[in-house]
């Protein structure tokens, strides 16, 4: 009599050790994409031993995975201050992300037509989780220039673009942001009672659009509108950022309708996620 063969799943079973062995790879690599993250928040960049006590990790870990890291491009090491930065690897990425997304080449182009108009810089910024990531800017003219360049991840609770998102984000969303997002005092403006934090991202739905007045940064000031999809929740927002020396909040506030006409532009024109 014949014999027969297992079943296929059970012959695609691994082995425990096998399945051990997978797990760590797994688990070293989550660990090195943490790294990664940390040194995204070091742009002065951070020594090995500063990441691994950052990251809660053996030392020699973090210094065998920045080692990798840094063979493939992901990571620059800089000898004479012996401090770690991310690489031009990661620029490549994000680049290719941002194109995806069409914030270079579809954004671009609106984001300079309103800094043209207004003289100021002009930003795009999406949510990541409980901060905003601007994902594009261009400054204007000006000497003064705004510190928020691609790539910065922002709070959502100082900022008039975060507060855009976090006023148009699905109801669901939005009601969990307003009890758990952290309110942290940037400056002495900025709002750190939740009740008043919730009061202002009600008024900010009543107005369609947001200001930051130095609660985020001490002699600046902006007002942002949401990029709105099909069922009206933001996926993006759309900002205007000045220093107080240059315009009054007046001022500022009269760039919302040229806001909210690039931002139905951007809604129509860029991927909603």
């Amino acid at each position: 009599m014949n014999q027969t063969t297992a079943p296929d799943d059970v012959a695609a079973d691994e082995s425990p050790a096998k399945a051990g062995r997978s797990a760590d790879r797994t688990d070293m690599v989550g660990k090195a994409l943490g790294l990664l993250v940390l040194l995204g928040d070091e742009p002065r960049g951070a020594s090995a031993a500063e990441i691994s006590r950052r990251a809660q990790l053996p030392f020699s870990t973090t210094y065998r995975l920045l080692g990798s890291l840094t063979r493939d491009g992901f990571v620059d090491y800089e000898p004479d201050g012996r401090r770690y930065h991310l690489g031009l690897r990661i620029f490549q990425l994000g680049q290719r992300v941002s194109n995806h997304h069409g914030f270079a080449g579809t954004a671009l182009p609106v984001l300079r037509r309103v800094t043209e108009q207004t003289g100021e810089a002009t930003i795009l910024s999406v949510r990541d989780g409980h901060h905003h990531l601007t994902v594009n800017k261009v400054d204007g003219p000006q000497m003064f220039r705004v510190t928020s360049d691609p790539g910065h991840l922002g709070s959502l609770s100082t900022t008039a673009v975060g507060k855009a998102l976090v006023a148009f984000a699905e109801d669901a969303e939005r009601e969990k942001l307003l009890a758990e997002l952290p309110l942290e005092p940037l400056t002495e403006k900025s709002i750190t009672d939740r009740d008043a934090f919730r009061a202002e991202i009600e008024l900010v739905r009543r107005r369609g659009f947001a200001v930051m007045d130095e609660e985020n940064e001490a002699g600046m000031r902006a007002v942002a509108v949401p990029l709105l999809n099909s069922q009206g929740h933001a996926f993006a927002s759309l900002a205007t950022a000045v220093p107080v020396f240059r315009l009054s909040l007046e001022g500022l506030e009269a760039h919302v309708p040229l806001l909210q006409e690039a931002a139905a532009e951007l809604a129509a024109r860029l991927p909603q996620r």
